[in-house]
């Protein structure tokens, strides 16, 4: 349970989502900004959670199949890949925002049923993108649990996973309420440096899962 409650917060370094976060709480005004970043959280809370109980089902299902492969080498292996991977990726990129967060700006200017469906499809699609979700819910789906520790984990599991999103969406609300604050400062040198910021978090998610990769093969050798 350990090990996929710690890939569902290193599943919560969401940058797209931070990203929207950031960006309406600069463009729409104070009522508004609360409204649509609830629902768009809440979309994305659901999406995670919609994507998280099917791929549970499948893997509940193969569970021989995944036991074997996390008692393999092949995961440890894959995560230190996936690691240096998102390390290199992450250093070409040099942190530079991404245009879909651009493209999802439009609709998301006032709260609405769309608002909440564009939550709904980046909690599933960044979810079903990302190799520690995968992780967490292979060791939640072969560990030694009933049905209604296994599915009904998943609530937990999802929140995690939204947990960085949603104090990242809180601390804006803060800054835009007290922007003379010592919040208020620390977000304005941090948007002033968001490229920076992007990069170091990918990096510290890339550091986690090479380590989670060497310690699994230690695990092993053991």
């Amino acid at each position: 349970m350990i090990h996929a409650l710690s890939y569902a917060l290193a599943d919560s370094v969401n940058a797209l989502l931070i990203g929207i976060l950031v960006a309406i709480g600069i463009m729409l005004p104070r009522g508004q900004y609360r409204k649509v970043a609830a629902l768009v959280i809440v979309g994305d809370w659901l999406g995670v959670l919609a994507a998280s109980a099917v791929v549970t089902f499948i893997f509940v299902g193969i569970r021989d199949h995944i036991e074997a492969l996390l008692a393999s080498p092949i995961a440890g292996w894959l995560l230190i890949v996936v690691g240096l991977g998102l390390a290199v990726l992450s250093w070409r990129s040099k942190g530079q925002s991404n245009a879909l967060v651009e493209r999802l700006l439009v609709p998301l200017r006032v709260p609405s049923k769309s608002t909440v469906a564009i939550g709904f499809i980046m909690g599933a699609v960044q979810s079903l993108t990302s190799l520690p979700f995968f992780l967490g819910l292979m060791f939640l789906a072969a560990g030694d649990f009933g049905p209604w520790i296994t599915y009904g984990g998943l609530v937990v599991y999802a929140s995690l996973a939204l947990s960085l999103p949603t104090l990242c969406g809180l601390f804006v609300a803060v800054v835009r309420a007290r922007p003379d604050s010592a919040a208020g400062k620390l977000f304005a040198k941090a948007r002033a440096n968001s490229h920076q910021v992007a990069l170091v978090g990918s990096y510290l998610v890339a550091a986690f899962l090479v380590l989670m990769g060497a310690l699994s093969l230690m695990g092993l050798s053991e």
